[in-house]
């Protein structure tokens, strides 16, 4: 089915605008390149002297030219080992900033009555913050094991399992669907790389934002310019 542009830079497929943001009960986003304007690993390997890297690994797996996620985290988290802890600190206080309307999209979405969950294959130390700063309700994402200060390049495992990939998130979502009591199709799902479509595909409603063009060609919403509250341009 083929996009129709709805609005300069916002395209829709398969939906009829307006759609009522209070007929939806839960939001879930994505973090890195869609809450926020960096990808948090690449920015940690800047400190090791390997973001560049780093960075074409993520390229390719948020593009979808990398089959197994999981794997790819790993390879890039192994590359991590030995930065200091500081680091992280210092990505979060100096490079990590909000997408433009970002704010105001999950204000909006918190007014209607919606509950929010962040779910990324990032990390706990940004999403933990992130989730923080926008009073999200629930956050599933990686943690870094560190050791005497320091990254040691591998990732904790939980008691969900060892990743958060392109399955996790999907499960994720329907879960919190489950505990809530709703239908997957009242849920709305936000994200922008290859990995986030398996949660988009069982949500009711998919908004890729800024996404790679997999990902474009498949949500039902695309915000291709402008920030992230032009979602309300179709959700009143």
């Amino acid at each position: 089915m083929s996009a129709i542009e709805f609005a300069p830079g916002l395209f829709t497929r398969g939906i009829t605008p307006p759609l009522a943001l209070a007929d939806f009960k839960l939001v879930a986003f994505d973090m890195d390149s869609t809450l926020i304007d960096i990808e948090c690993v690449d920015e940690i390997a800047a400190a090791a002297g390997r973001k560049a890297e780093v960075a074409a690994i993520t390229e390719a797996a948020m593009r979808g030219e990398i089959a197994d996620y999981k794997d790819s985290l790993r390879r890039r988290v192994a590359l991590l080992a030995g930065v200091s802890e500081q680091a992280l600190h210092e990505v979060y206080a100096q490079r990590l900033r909000l997408n433009p309307g970002v704010e105001a999209f999950v204000l909006a979405c918190r007014a209607a009555g919606l509950k929010t969950l962040l779910v990324s294959g990032g990390f706990t130390f940004f999403s933990d913050r992130v989730r923080q700063r926008l009073q999200l309700d629930f956050a599933r994402s990686n943690v870094l094991e560190i050791s005497d200060g320091r990254l040691t390049g591998r990732m904790v495992d939980r008691p969900w399992g060892d990743i958060v990939d392109g399955a996790e998130k999907r499960r994720v979502l329907l879960e919190v669907c489950e505990l809530m009591g709703i239908s997957p199709d009242q849920a709305i799902a936000v994200g922008d790389g290859a990995n986030d479509l398996p949660m988009m595909g069982a949500a009711g409603l998919s908004i890729a934002y800024h996404a790679k063009p997999a990902v474009r060609e498949q949500a039902m919403l695309s915000i291709e310019q402008g920030g992230m509250d032009r979602a309300l341009e179709v959700l009143r």
